[in-house]
């Protein structure tokens, strides 16, 4: 009897310490709460491409981290979700957490389509490093995507959230949404807790804020904000050319009006850290041009050059947004 009672004890003892050890990520009114403490988010976009390829590698991550955490960095944001357990540990142990992004149809690799992200659900939702699990990326700009009708990708939105709800209710459920959703978006999704949203406002975003205060009660963040490196013309001061002057002063400006109203807005993932060599298709150098979606607001030449937006090149050189981002992340409790 006795070696059965300590048995028993052993297991409770055993349960009770996990469950006294697992953080808790929620949701409290406008806030996301780390087991109850209001987090900030002083994030980073992160989707790093070697030059030559057009292929995720992490095989620089070491590095990388000693770079964001010098920069104040504390949240990573990805689009595809880490298979890897060894990066993840490697992000969990400099102290960052990680933004989980899953894609819509990404051919059955952890995608929503095939049901598969409810795999990765359930073999790291105990990670430590998981802040919380995102759904979709400006998908509200791809309404052909779903046949013709956004509606479908927010029923599908709403319906995935309550199922990771169901698998995991230790994270909130986040989607990035291209600038303030509709009021049909927000009816369509309740089950979405944390409305992430990706703005380029020239350098001022700061009208979004009481805009989104005005229709939802919900937390949300800049799940990207930023500016590029690169002037495709002499415009506002600034000289055509790359340009980290530009880029640095539009950060700064940014940056400042996000945590002006830290009541509303849970803070920011600035695109991005490093630059993408692969985006105009020719993967071995860096050419200006390319195209984003809404992408007329960005400053200060309205131009989205899309192999320019790293705060670091992709050798990991510091650029000037490099300084700004390290100043203002570390004054930001």
């Amino acid at each position: 009897m006795k070696s059965i009672l300590l048995i028993l004890f052993s297991v409770l003892f055993l349960f009770g310490l996990k469950s006294v050890n697992a953080e808790v990520v929620s949701v409290s009114g406008r806030q996301i709460l780390l087991n109850g403490t209001p987090y900030t988010i002083k994030g980073i976009c992160y989707h790093p491409v070697p030059k030559g390829s057009n292929k995720v590698s992490f095989g620089n991550l070491k590095e990388d981290l000693k770079l964001m955490k010098e920069a104040g960095i504390n949240t990573i944001r990805v689009y595809e979700p880490i298979p890897d357990r060894a990066d993840l540990d490697q992000i969990q142990a400099t102290g960052l957490r990680v933004i989980i992004g899953f894609g819509y149809n990404q051919d059955g690799n952890f995608d929503i389509l095939s049901g598969t992200f409810a795999d990765y659900i359930k073999t790291f939702k105990d990670h430590p490093a998981i802040l919380f699990w995102e759904l979709g990326n400006e998908y509200n700009y791809h309404p052909e995507w779903f046949g013709g009708h956004i509606e479908n990708w927010y029923k599908a939105l709403n319906d995935v959230a309550e199922k990771i709800h169901q698998i995991d209710p230790s994270h909130p459920v986040a989607t990035g949404h291209g600038e303030l959703p509709k009021a049909e978006a927000l009816s369509l999704c309740p089950n979405v807790d944390v409305w992430g949203m990706n703005v380029y406002r020239w350098d001022n975003p700061e009208d979004i804020f009481p805009a989104w205060s005005a229709i939802s009660t919900k937390p949300m963040y800049l799940s990207e904000a930023g500016a590029d490196s690169y002037m495709a013309a002499k415009k506002n001061g600034y000289e055509q050319g790359e340009n980290e002057k530009a880029q640095a002063d539009a950060t700064r400006n940014i940056l400042d009006d996000i945590f002006r109203f830290r009541e509303i807005c849970s803070g920011v993932a600035i695109f991005s850290f490093s630059d993408e060599w692969w985006k105009t298709g020719k993967n071995e150098t860096q050419e200006p041009g390319g195209w984003a979606p809404n992408s007329g607001g960005v400053p200060y030449d309205g131009a989205a050059n899309e192999e320019y937006w790293g705060i670091v090149k992709l050798d990991g050189t510091k650029k000037m947004a490099f300084d700004v981002v390290n100043e203002i992340y570390h004054s930001v409790p």
